[in-house]
């Protein structure tokens, strides 16, 4: 069994294609199918179903998968800690990030490479459901989630902004007249939100599904900007931060209670997981951002 032939099964594996996972390479795609052939020649059981249009895992190659990339990042960390010792810093970072935050990436960004040039590092965005599950697969050595009061188990993680998630409505709208409104009151309005499998709406789906109803979301959109635009132009209560609410002032902002929800952005990893010196380095920046 040699390592490429891991590194092949494991790339086409992440890429549902020969050919694909053969240009992520920079290799022949025949080479790959081969190599990939005598890997599951030596092992005596096919790892990929390639009757479909897409390659998918079979049960054994679902079960292989894991160890493949396990030992895969075994001897990265063998290259990386000769590294280490030696005084330099190389390797590959696979940070995520939800799709809308208040985070200063870029410096961060910026002042690591300066320090570490010999270090690559690769962005993904996604929603926070998506990048909790690609950090705990591996996929991810560490991303800017949102959390609410209850933090995702297996993950460690060093919070970046905390505050309210408010209701926010037009100056003209009916509900302008209060500064508070109780959870409940909000069963039959009209709201704008972030979409499912983000932070702040998970946290007022759970808080709703609690109180016993479902929200009435009638506009969704990817970014909390737009959410206020929309609510400053009379379409609903938008569910957003405090702090942006609080900084438009074509917004009227009440704060919701019984219960009160709060909100956050974080940066989070794998508590227990194996970290490369490059990406805890980076982890350890990005914990003394202001």
């Amino acid at each position: 069994m040699e390592l490429r032939q891991l590194e092949y099964f494991v790339t086409v594996a992440e890429e549902a294609n020969f050919t694909r996972a053969a240009a992520k390479l920079h290799v022949a795609q025949p080479g790959v199918s081969a190599q990939v052939r005598r890997l599951e020649r030596e092992l005596g059981q096919e790892l990929l179903d390639r009757s479909g249009r897409a390659v998918r895992l079979t049960e054994v190659g679902e079960a292989v998968l894991p160890y493949a990339r396990a030992a895969l990042a075994a001897v990265d960390g063998v290259r990386l800690a000769v590294d280490e010792m030696s005084g330099l810093l190389r390797g590959h970072v696979a940070l995520g990030m939800v799709t809308s935050h208040d985070v200063d990436l870029p410096a961060l960004l910026a002042e690591f490479h300066a320090d570490h040039p010999g270090v690559e590092i690769t962005l993904a965005e996604a929603n926070t459901h998506e990048l909790i599950e690609a950090l705990r697969s591996g996929r991810l050595d560490a991303a800017i989630i949102a959390f609410g009061e209850t933090l995702p188990p297996g993950l460690a993680i060093h919070s970046i902004i905390e505050e309210r998630i408010v209701a926010a409505v037009g100056l003209d709208d009916e509900l302008a007249a209060g500064t508070t409104i109780p959870l409940a009151a909000l069963r039959d309005q009209v709201l704008i939100s972030l979409p499912q499998g983000t932070g702040i709406r998970s946290i007022f789906d759970d808080a709703c599904a609690a109180a016993g109803f479902a929200p009435r979301v009638a506009f969704e959109a990817g970014s909390p900007v737009v959410l206020a635009k929309l609510a400053a132009r009379g379409l609903g209560a938008a569910i957003i931060p405090e702090g942006l609410a609080r900084s438009r002032a074509d917004l009227h902002t009440l704060m919701i209670d019984e219960p009160a929800l709060r909100g956050g952005l974080a940066l989070a990893w794998r508590e227990d997981g194996p970290m490369s010196p490059a990406a805890r380095a980076l982890v350890e920046r990005a914990r003394r951002m202001p």
